[in-house]
């Protein structure tokens, strides 16, 4: 008897824990100033000269992150790296954060909390956060998903990669992987992406390359 109590209290602890680490779930958009669905010639050549930017973009969907409700809100990480972006970095990046302008102060504090979770070091050195209309638009073309985020200064519009129109050298992979962990995201063209606000002392606009990613998120 007293054996089938402790097991029934573990029990009861360890569904009550699962609870507690229920997870937040959303889309995820991440675009680049460098190919990241390319040859590893390709690649290799643009060490250090490009990829040294990036946006990165979450669309909550439901969840709480610190026990702060974060159902249908965006953050935005625009990002300034002192090396090519996934390779060994050599100083700090330089991260802004751009938060939902409908977010409380709690909210905006755990948006930005959820985003340096997955993004680790990258996204640690912040040079300030804005709050602003973040618009972040998934839709879906014969299957695939494409994606658009207006967040104040910074814009990223994609589109599905062509196999015909945009291979190149015929041995393209994801050859750099999604910067933030707890991603299921697939290669995309970044039709356009560009940062033109003030804290980072660079701004920069690309087109047409492909270094995005689209897909989905879950944080415990």
């Amino acid at each position: 008897m007293t054996r089938w109590i402790t097991l029934s209290a573990f029990a009861f602890l360890f569904l009550a824990g699962a609870v507690n680490a229920a997870e937040i779930t959303g889309k995820y958009v991440e675009a680049r100033t460098c190919d990241v669905w390319t040859g590893p010639c390709f690649a290799n050549a643009d060490f250090n000269l490009s990829g040294k930017h990036a946006v990165l973009a979450w669309k909550v969907e439901k969840g709480s992150f610190a026990d702060v409700s974060l159902d249908g809100l965006g953050v935005v990480a625009v990002v300034a790296a002192s090396d090519t972006l996934g390779l060994k970095q050599t100083g700090q990046s330089k991260v802004i954060f751009i938060v939902d302008k409908n977010a409380t102060e709690a909210q905006r504090k755990a948006l930005v909390g959820m985003a340096q979770q997955q993004g680790g070091a990258l996204l640690q050195n912040i040079v300030a956060v804005h709050s602003a209309n973040v618009q972040i638009n998934f839709c879906d073309c014969k299957g695939e998903t494409c994606a658009e985020v207006v967040a104040g200064k910074a814009v990223v519009k994609t589109r599905c990669l062509n196999t015909d129109h945009d291979k190149v050298c015929g041995n393209e992979s994801a050859f750099y992987p999604p910067l933030v962990k707890g991603v299921k995201a697939v290669p995309a063209a970044a039709a356009e992406q560009s940062y033109s606000g003030n804290g980072l002392n660079q701004i920069w606009t690309h087109y047409d390359n492909r270094g995005a990613y689209v897909g989905t998120f879950a944080v415990r």
